[in-house]
């Protein structure tokens, strides 16, 4: 693991275990190169709520990242702070947009002049929504957001970027429910997000991982940005 105090270099070739400054210590993440013909985005993936084991190696996390980089995107995981080795403390979403922030930061200062995507899951989901209309993604990729479960969803207005909603209609954490109640409440968007409803997935995917890799890539398809010329090319 690079223990630099100094920013490090977003990987060119493979993955790389990384630790990022954060505004309550170091962050650990993990930074990945797109895929085939890489396109000039870096997408964030956020893990599910600390306190009930969700880090940046979690099934759903992984699987989304793996579905970004086949189409072609890099990807950022990182642990919120006081998750695995990254610093801090459990702040329940506010210092965790916080780290976000700084890992967006980054992202931008190392890979200018490419878009940054947010996507998340879970608590994930939230952190990444609560920030959404201050980063300004080129795209907005929700997994289970967990309307009605004590966040302040009720003050998150997404930017008017495309936006895919992916719910597993048997989620036996987040009420899917609540979750379609909330987007259809929300207003002032030119048009509404995708949603994707899978029957008969629970909550952490089980058994329907693929599928959650498939619904990804067929959503992100249209909003793919150009491709990066090769090296020589």
């Amino acid at each position: 693991m690079n223990t630099s105090p100094e920013s490090p270099a977003f990987p060119t070739a493979e993955a790389a275990t990384l630790v990022l400054p954060g505004p309550a210590g170091a962050l650990e993440a993990i930074a990945e190169p797109g895929e085939g013909g890489s396109r000039r985005a870096v997408a964030i993936v956020c893990h599910p709520l600390p306190t009930e084991g969700g880090t940046l190696h979690n099934k759903v996390v992984t699987m989304t990242a793996r579905a970004l980089r086949e189409s072609g995107i890099a990807t950022v995981r990182f642990n919120f702070r006081g998750t695995g080795a990254s610093e801090g403390e459990f702040d329940d979403g506010r210092g965790e947009r916080d780290d976000l922030r700084a890992v967006a930061a980054w992202v931008r200062q190392q890979r200018p002049g490419h878009a940054l995507w947010l996507a998340g899951f879970s608590f994930g989901a939230y952190v990444s929504l609560a920030l959404a209309a201050e980063l300004q993604p080129g795209m907005l990729i929700s997994i289970a957001p967990p309307a009605g479960r004590g966040w302040d969803f009720d003050a998150i207005q997404p930017p008017d970027c495309p936006w895919l909603v992916i719910q597993g209609d048997a989620d036996e954490v987040v009420d899917p429910e609540a979750v379609y109640a909330w987007i259809d409440g929300l207003d002032g968007r030119r048009a509404p997000p995708e949603v994707v409803r899978m029957p008969e997935t629970g909550h952490f995917f089980h058994r329907r991982l693929m599928d959650l890799r498939g619904a990804i890539k067929n959503g992100i398809r249209s909003y793919l940005p150009a491709e990066l010329a090769p090296p020589n090319g």
